[in-house]
């Protein structure tokens, strides 16, 4: 007995030690993602592109879901989870190197390059980090770890606005006054490299310590296992189809507003204020959601998580509403305040899905991670109706055609009882 406690302590500590790693995994995605939105303001003016243009920024990162997640699957079954893990790292790494290469050569599509292979990383991260929380401690304590995790990558996305407009959006064309000319492009072109080479040494450095702890990883690991199933299969069942286009329209319509906060915020009607203020209230939006994640856990204990549902469908697409019939002050908090509604709709799409679906869990689940494509659509879309609108409030009209469906699906969702107990979730973030 005296002998076996020091050697269990051990255990825990080394566990405890590889969880702290792992959940900075979710940390970097959840900052790496939400960079796009200050990235799209910058390259639009740098590159001087349309809103079209500009938010295929976002399409580049989120159809990497669609295309990687399956492959994704597959290397993980083959690396298992630290080798993956660092694969996923070193892929992130590479893309964010893309990125002074694209600039140098003045070459917008490389940026977009860039943004996929970094977005494939992600991808792969997303696919073994959450089975892998799981795996890291006991099974009771599972959920507890996984929603802690979750709160770190909604960090992430709070935090990265903030910092990113400070570094994309000032000096060289944003600078006060200033002249777009090949001395103020290059300044700012620069700042677009060292924000991504910045992002390149953190994920780096995360790797090297997922690379320190690798032994403690597999040892964690070694009990759980990696099942790959096709989203295909699928396709049989009503509701993971009704699920999966759910998680489209929720996904394209959270990314479209994000994606382009920076310049409504920024334009004359709404607040009027320089893009690199207006890209840090866009952390009010992400912020948003980070609290709405821990009220929402304490209502979905009380309230039909339908019903729950519905709720914030309806006053997300109110307030979208809000926004296109308004300027100013009250237009700009309406479009923030979405963000606090969003909060609970992935993970409660996701598991009211998994409850109804006759198709096994991990099919269901590949089908539902697959349709992330959303936030390559969306905000695409919304692009369009900015170039042909003399104003972006217009642009609402997107998300508020999102929130109108998703209020059908959760509806439903309140109406039909779960046809499976069994199901214990862990979506990932987006």
């Amino acid at each position: 007995m005296t002998e076996s406690a020091p050697q269990t302590a051990r255990v825990t500590r080394g566990t405890g030690a590889a969880f702290a790693y792992v959940t900075t995994l979710f940390f970097a995605w959840g900052f790496a993602t939400s960079l796009i939105d200050p990235l799209m303001a910058a390259t639009r003016r740098v590159f001087d592109l349309s809103y079209t243009e500009a938010t295929l920024a976002a399409s580049a990162w989120f159809i990497a879901y669609a295309i990687v997640s399956v492959p994704a699957a597959a290397v993980l079954s083959r690396l298992g989870y630290s080798r993956a893990i660092i694969a996923a790292l070193a892929t992130m790494v590479g893309g964010c190197l893309i990125v002074p290469v694209a600039t140098i050569l003045d070459w917008y599509p490389g940026v977009l390059l860039a943004l996929f292979v970094i977005a494939s990383g992600v991808t792969l991260l997303q696919v073994a980090a959450n089975p892998l929380v799981a795996a890291l401690g006991t099974p009771k304590g599972s959920h507890a770890r996984l929603n802690f995790s979750q709160f770190f990558n909604s960090l992430g996305t709070t935090l990265g606005p903030y910092l990113g407009s400070t570094v994309l959006l000032t000096g060289g064309v944003f600078a006060a006054g200033a002249v777009i000319t090949e001395t103020t492009r290059a300044e700012s072109l620069r700042s677009i490299d060292f924000a991504f080479v910045a992002m390149g040494g953190f994920f780096a450095l995360i790797a090297f310590f997922i690379f320190t702890a690798r032994k403690k990883i597999n040892a964690a690991a070694a009990g759980s296992t990696v099942e790959v199933s096709s989203p295909l299969k699928a396709f049989s069942s009503k509701w993971a189809l009704f699920g999966a286009a759910a998680i489209f329209l929720y996904v394209g319509s959270e990314v479209t507003i994000g994606a382009l906060l920076t310049n409504f915020l920024h334009s004359p009607n709404i607040l009027d204020i320089p893009l690199e203020q207006a890209g840090k209230m866009v952390s009010y939006y992400w912020g948003g959601a980070m609290v709405g994640r821990l009220i929402g856990s304490i209502l979905l204990t009380r309230i039909n998580p339908g019903a729950l549902l519905a709720m914030c469908t309806l006053i997300a697409g109110g307030l979208c509403l809000a926004v296109t019939q308004m300027d100013g002050v009250t237009a700009a908090y309406a479009a923030i305040a979405i963000g606090l509604f969003n909060s609970i709709m992935f993970p409660t799409i996701f598991t009211l899905t998994l409850e109804r679906s006759s198709a096994a869990a991990s099919a269901t689940s590949g089908l539902l991670c697959t349709a992330i494509v959303g936030g390559a659509v969306l905000p695409w879309m919304a692009g369009m109706v900015a170039d042909a609108s003399t104003t972006l409030n217009p642009v609402f009209y997107v998300p508020l055609a999102g929130y109108a469906l998703l209020t059908i699906f959760a509806v439903s969702c309140a109406r039909t009882p779960a046809s499976r107990a069994d199901v214990v979730a862990a979506p990932g973030s987006h």
